[in-house]
């Protein structure tokens, strides 16, 4: 009776067959005891509207719920401008409807921490909230995480301009949400907009649950440059359902290194058992997104989702100073309209073999997409880069409708 129930609560398996656990068909658990008590930011000294930074405040309220032994940072409504807070274990936020928590758009309010950015680990400017080794650490609410993004943009790009070979590191902007090192993790409800910089970063994180998340960044009239949706980066067991993303930039990405020795570098992490369903894409160079950093992903699914004129549906971008390994891909019933299906190229940017001889070479197999029903300008751009990188199995197959327009 017991492998019998086991069975039936199995929602589904992977690309390589194996059965997914039970705990992505398992709705997220409501914090509860000590964690569920209120501390309330205005009683920290949090001022409604007020158009002043108030980060010691509101990181006052998470001092004390961690101090207490656990509780949830509320934050009611009203417009709450801050800089970097830091979440401590058994803490959480809960953003309440009609509130506003915003980023200051003074670079100085984000200290320097250990980012795993462009592929290394390195210090980098913090983000506005900010989960490291916090097990269990949760974000909800119906409020507003707002970057305020224009000037941080604005930066990169006459920076770019001046200096077209500048990476994000010459132009330090901060995240919205980074959690890292962390298990049992829930992010729902909330809005993120106008981020200066990746939305939601995950590092060597499991079993992440990220429902009913709307993401934006515009492309006009000022593009918002690298405001990734959801970045993992060295993840496991991970379900993303019912979100809205559209944004500047890949709009769910997967990573976790690069370089020509980034498979034994102990800071990079591969992927793998990562779930993406029911969810909406709108503008974006790419819905899910391999590279550019990234050495190993595998058992990767996405379906029921919709699109609508995100740029590519799959993108594999194949560094060729990087040793990646992307197998047991499966996308499935995607519907809407996009540029491009599947898209597979060399990737050259900031190309550098750090003194190595030869090629790492990269294998990308077992990728199928199926049962979808798409408007794309092209179905396949799949570039053959033999010297640099094998694609094995990559299937499309059992689909509805492919229906090219100019």
């Amino acid at each position: 009776m017991r492998s019998l129930l086991l069975l039936l609560l199995v929602a589904f398996t992977w690309p390589d067959g194996s059965p997914a656990d039970t705990w992505f068909s398992a709705a997220s658990r409501p914090v509860k005891g000590k964690e569920a008590r209120a501390f309330r930011i205005t009683a920290y000294g949090a001022v409604r509207n007020s158009t002043e930074v108030q980060t010691l405040a509101l990181q006052a309220a998470i001092d004390a719920a961690a101090e207490a032994g656990g509780g949830t940072v509320v934050v009611p409504k009203g417009t709450w401008y801050t800089g970097a807070l830091f979440f401590k274990p058994h803490t959480h936020l809960l953003l309440k409807k009609g509130a506003t928590l915003k980023g200051s758009t003074d670079i100085a309010d984000y200290p320097d921490v250990p980012v795993h950015i462009e592929g290394v680990l390195q210090p980098y400017a913090a983000a506005i909230l900010n989960a490291d080794a916090c097990d269990g650490f949760t974000l909800s609410g119906r409020g507003t995480l707002d970057g305020g993004g224009l000037p941080f943009w604005e930066l990169f790009w006459a920076t770019r301009k001046a200096n077209p070979a500048c990476t994000n590191l010459e132009v330090r902007r901060p995240r919205m949400i980074s959690i890292s090192n962390s298990a049992d993790i829930c992010i729902s409800g909330v809005k993120l907009s106008d981020a200066g910089f990746w939305n939601i970063h995950l590092y060597k994180c499991r079993r992440v649950q990220i429902c009913s998340v709307d993401i934006e960044a515009p492309v006009k009239p000022v593009k918002a440059p690298s405001s990734d949706g959801i970045d993992l980066d060295g993840c496991e067991d991970v379900h993303i359902s019912r979100c809205r993303i559209a944004t500047g930039d890949d709009l769910i990405a997967v990573k976790g290194g690069k370089g020509p020795w980034a498979d034994t570098e102990p800071d990079n992490a591969p992927n793998a058992r990562i779930l993406v369903e029911n969810c909406d894409f709108g503008h974006g160079p790419g819905a899910l997104v391999f590279g550019s950093e990234c050495v190993k992903a595998e058992n990767v699914l996405l379906r029921d989702c919709r699109a609508d004129g995100t740029t590519r549906l799959l993108w594999l971008k194949m560094r060729p100073d990087t040793p990646q390994t992307y197998r047991n891909i499966r996308l499935e019933r995607v519907q809407g309209k996009v540029g491009s299906v599947i898209y597979v190229k060399p990737w050259m940017q900031f190309f550098d073999l750090k003194g190595r001889e030869d090629i790492p070479m990269s294998r990308a197999s077992q990728v199928s997409i199926s049962d979808c029903r798409l408007e794309c300008k092209k179905v396949r751009r799949i570039v053959e880069a033999p010297d640099q990188y094998e694609l094995n199995d990559i299937v499309l197959e059992d689909n509805n409708r492919f229906v090219l327009y100019e």
